[in-house]
């Protein structure tokens, strides 16, 4: 992200494209002074301008963000093939959006999506797009034209305002559809709390198995409020906490269950990270309060061991 740039000015812009834009950009001029480098960017890299080079390749708008002359190296197109999936079930609209707390699990989740649409769209690599709950949503297959960015960028952007009350996350079926459903060869990538029922895990561990049986690549970011979700780091008085896919209701003071509730939570992460680790899928995660690096680096590092 531009580092002149802090998260809590970038959620205040209304504009999805315009967002995913900066993230994006910032990671790209951020990445030369890190150690990810050496990854090789292949999207319009960027490199330092060295007497000789051709001043019109020289990036204006990068030399009017950086005071450096950086230009462009536009290696080989790979011609990608990816499948974004996002969940928008009812949990993912965690916690409630307010003046001093500007981000959500659905709402990091859309922005990180679309900055990864901005890099396919830089790579001319093709993307499609999945949106589940508690059913299959939404649905394309991969493509790389202009018409069909736009209407990806359209459909999440719906999605940070839905806010549907009491959808359930019912990932097995949908997944099972997009193994299906993808023909080719292509990295599927998951933003979701995986916040099903337990009964029903075992079905997702087996759909997310079907996706690798089917030769795909998988990163899974488990998206998650860190401090709340995993920490429960509330503070002690009494509170009334309702599950936000069922509508139940129950009120007691966080430190009556704190450390029952934080066992369980590890619990079931340690089973989802072991469960990824047997079908060879990545698993990220993503605390909705730090910042997109968290999801640009993984990808880059996937997508350089897929060429």
């Amino acid at each position: 992200m531009d580092p002149s740039l802090k998260l809590e000015e970038l959620y205040l812009i209304d504009n999805l494209e315009l967002i995913a834009k900066q993230v994006v950009e910032g990671f790209i001029i951020g990445l030369h002074k890190s150690p990810f480098h050496g990854f090789s960017v292949e999207f319009a890299e960027h490199r330092l301008y060295n007497p000789g080079d051709p001043i019109k390749d020289i990036d204006w708008k990068v030399f009017g963000r950086t005071d450096k002359f950086f230009v462009k190296k536009f290696e080989e197109e790979t011609n990608l093939r990816c499948q974004l999936v996002v969940d928008v079930s009812s949990s993912m609209y965690f916690p409630e959006i307010t003046t001093t707390r500007p981000i959500n699990k659905i709402k990091f989740s859309v922005i990180a999506a679309a900055a990864l649409m901005k890099l396919f769209k830089r790579q001319r690599d093709a993307v499609g797009l999945t949106l589940f709950a508690d059913q299959l949503e939404y649905q394309s297959g991969a493509k790389s034209s202009t018409v069909h960015h736009k209407l990806q960028m359209s459909q999440l952007s719906d999605a940070l305002t839905n806010n549907p009350k009491n959808k359930k996350t019912a990932a097995a079926q949908s997944l099972h559809h997009v193994a299906e459903s993808i023909h080719k060869r292509s990295l599927v990538i998951i933003f979701s709390d995986m916040m099903d029922d337990m009964d029903h895990m075992e079905e997702t561990f087996s759909a997310l198995q079907h996706l690798k049986y089917n030769k795909h690549e998988v990163i899974l970011f488990h998206v998650i409020d860190k401090a709340l979700e995993l920490d429960f780091e509330f503070e002690n008085r009494s509170y009334t906490f309702i599950d936000v896919e069922t509508g139940e209701k129950i009120k007691l003071q966080p430190n009556q269950v704190k450390s029952y509730y934080v066992d369980q939570m590890q619990r079931f992460k340690k089973e989802l990270r072991l469960k990824c680790a047997q079908y060879k899928i990545d698993f990220i995660e993503a605390d909705i309060n730090k910042d997109y690096e968290q999801i640009l680096v993984p990808y880059l590092v996937k997508r350089s061991k897929m060429k």
